[in-house]
């Protein structure tokens, strides 16, 4: 029996495929490769190139593999990018997450994780923000997701699919012992931006938006280890391997830091006095997101163990580092 990871060449799906091998587990990657890297993929892994939303590929390797569970990360996720281009996001992460869904339930494939996101909040009132709060998106990324949500909830019920639906807070940082990180070309992440422009690929950072009505004016997030995140979908799978019932989960610190607060981390952890230049606030950004993280350690007993900037940052710089060779 086999694990597929979609978008596993991908820099949150390359942590999850050696976090499986480490486990023992088997493992097939489906990616089409348009942001995924073949090289981020282990050998030990099979790697298909290919689209999550192809029904017959997706049905062959089901087959061919075993396939017993489905992580499904493949999509699109920049905030800003979704608003220029919504009906292209509402078909990468939606209408190819149907797809998905409806060839895993066919050939009975009971058990699957989604890669969802806290943009589905929009801008809580509360916070920390809590799974039972309004589901409000300011972005078309939001309810591409949040759309996919609503599908796995009504598949549960209707045809007895078992799910996992992780609201991912700001993922960053990279494999503690250097063997993947984040890859991706002109990437919007805040920490790697902070990094490339530490390290000179960038000639300033920008700041999108200090007028936020936070402490210092910038947007304040809930940062999360990738290494941590991960384990969080291990734990999902084993959740979901003894039969317990689908859950819809914040993966966070429950503690935030505002994008001042990064850039200082990574001038700190670099020793570089980069230049920094404020810009226009980017539409669909909220001014303050941090998750409660309550439950998830509740239900899936998540513990995690990089819960620290200054840690996040430091794996972060040594992947760019060694990327940059």
């Amino acid at each position: 029996m086999s694990i597929l990871v979609t978008g596993g060449a991908g820099y949150i799906g390359s942590h999850m495929v050696l976090e499986l091998l480490e486990a023992g587990e088997q493992v097939v990657v489906l990616d089409n490769l348009q942001t995924g890297c073949r090289g981020a993929v282990p050998a030990e892994a099979v790697l298909v190139a290919g689209d999550a939303g192809a029904a017959e590929l997706v049905r062959m390797i089901i087959s061919e593999h075993g396939v017993e569970a489905i992580i499904h990360f493949a999509g699109s996720i920049v905030v800003p990018e979704s608003v220029a281009d919504p009906l292209g996001y509402y078909h990468n992460n939606t209408v190819k997450s149907h797809a998905l869904i409806e060839t895993a339930i066919a050939v009975g494939v009971k058990n699957f994780i989604f890669s969802s996101t806290a943009a589905v909040y929009g801008s809580p009132k509360e916070m920390p923000v809590r799974e039972d709060a309004d589901l409000k998106p300011l972005s078309p990324y939001g309810w591409s997701k949040l759309m996919t949500e609503i599908m796995l909830a009504d598949c549960a019920r209707a045809y007895g699919l078992n799910y996992v639906a992780l609201r991912y807070f700001n993922v960053a940082g990279a494999d503690p012992a250097g063997r993947t990180g984040q890859r991706t070309p002109r990437a919007t992440h805040l920490i790697k931006a902070a990094c490339e422009t530490a390290l000179g690929k960038r000639s300033h950072m920008e700041v999108f938006g200090m007028d936020y009505p936070t402490p210092d004016g910038t947007c304040i997030r809930d940062f999360i280890h990738v290494t941590d995140l991960v384990r969080a979908h291990r734990a999902a799978l084993a959740h979901l391997r003894a039969a317990a019932s689908s859950q819809i989960l914040n993966c966070g610190y429950s503690k935030g830091y505002s994008v001042l607060q990064v850039i200082a981390a990574v001038k700190r952890a670099s020793g570089v006095d980069f230049p920094v230049r404020p810009a226009p606030r980017r539409p669909g950004d909220a001014p303050v997101m941090i998750a409660a993280s309550d439950k998830i350690r509740a239900v899936l007993g998540w513990v995690p163990e990089h819960n620290d900037l200054d840690r996040i940052v430091a794996d972060a710089l040594a992947w760019e580092q060694h990327f940059g060779r």
